[in-house]
């Protein structure tokens, strides 16, 4: 079985090897989505979500992947989400990791379009390390700084992407840039994992009301850990998506 990566904002594909030494038996596909890691050079029509679940699907058919089970956190989940709904002959599974269907009002999608542009332009503005700095004291991310030698190294990575790139994926993928995918969710037509991590309620509730909405839905909490499950808590998150895939074949 095919599994196919996709990590959240600031990532790339190597935010996943962790969790990918975990499951030697499966393959295991990283990408680095457009304006992140190796990615850089997309051209702007390809960062919405459409096109970008298109180009996946562009490079799947290049590796002679019919099937493969979708694992995306934060953004890559709320991509993963789209490319399932969308393509369901390609997905006989969905992980999401601490995404979202999206918003569910055109007025508070146009709220967070305005947040995008700003955040992006915070970012072309002041530079990448004040931005960077700034992103990861939002509440939402308190819990992973608690090991400091791995969140230094996570910083480390953070830094290798492209500045340019990174706006542009906050104005075109952002969350107020996609459409709501809430009333598709009960039509899901096989096992999919929501993951929320046991410190994070903002998007544990997010991903239990997911989940309410669908039969063929689970939830899964990861202990001691918040936002990104799969850094602060690797093994349990590992272990969560070892005995899920076992439903998918």
């Amino acid at each position: 079985m095919a599994l196919l990566f996709l990590h959240g904002f600031m990532g790339s594909g190597r935010d996943w090897v962790e969790t990918v030494q975990a499951l030697p038996e499966y393959r295991c596909i990283l990408m680095d989505l457009p304006g992140h890691g190796l990615s850089t050079e997309c051209p702007s029509g390809v960062y919405p979500m459409p096109r970008t679940a298109l180009a996946l699907l562009a490079v799947l058919d290049d590796l002679r992947v019919g099937q493969c089970v979708p694992v995306g956190y934060s953004m890559g989940g709320r991509l993963a989400l789209y490319l399932a709904l969308t393509h369901p002959d390609r997905c006989p599974g969905l992980v999401v990791e601490s995404g979202s269907p999206g918003l569910e009002s055109q007025q508070e999608r146009e709220s967070r379009r305005e947040w995008d542009e700003a955040k992006a332009s915070e970012l072309e503005r002041q530079g990448f390390d004040a931005f960077l700095e700034a992103w990861y004291q939002q509440p939402l991310f308190h819990s992973i700084a608690r090991n400091e030698a791995r969140f230094a190294a996570l910083m480390d990575r953070r830094r290798h992407n492209d500045p340019a790139g990174l706006a542009r994926s906050l104005r075109l993928m952002g969350t107020g840039s996609q459409p709501s995918l809430w009333p598709q969710l009960p039509s899901i037509p096989f096992p999919w994992l929501a993951v929320a991590g046991e410190l994070d309620s903002r998007y544990r509730k997010t991903m239990r009301d997911m989940v309410s909405l669908s039969e063929n839905g689970r939830l899964v909490t990861i202990p001691d850990a918040g936002h990104n499950t799969h850094f602060e808590n690797p093994k349990a998150f590992s272990r969560a998506l070892r005995e899920f895939l076992v439903s998918c074949r």
